[in-house]
């Protein structure tokens, strides 16, 4: 047993026997932003579908179905109720 605290990122384990990988790899890069975007219902109803996968991308989300779909998905993920 070390006396020191190791940091779980670090530290190299295996799936089933195979190659070792450390957490970090093994569950991807996957970074939450640091600000919560701040459009309007207006502002999604008229965003590009390119900026709504840019965004949906942004934050993990599924960028599947028409723009409209996208749109739909995106007021619902990001916008509160009044």
């Amino acid at each position: 047993m070390s006396g020191g605290m190791e940091s779980m990122s670090s530290r190299p384990y295996s799936e089933n026997g195979g190659e070792q990988h450390t957490r970090r790899e093994w569950c991807g890069h996957f970074q939450m932003p640091l600000h919560y975007p701040r459009y309007t219902q207006a502002d999604y109803e008229t965003m590009p579908e390119w900026k709504l996968d840019c965004l949906l991308r942004e934050y993990g989300l599924p960028t599947i179905g028409d723009v409209d779909h996208k749109r739909k998905f995106a007021m619902g993920s990001f916008l509160w109720p009044q």
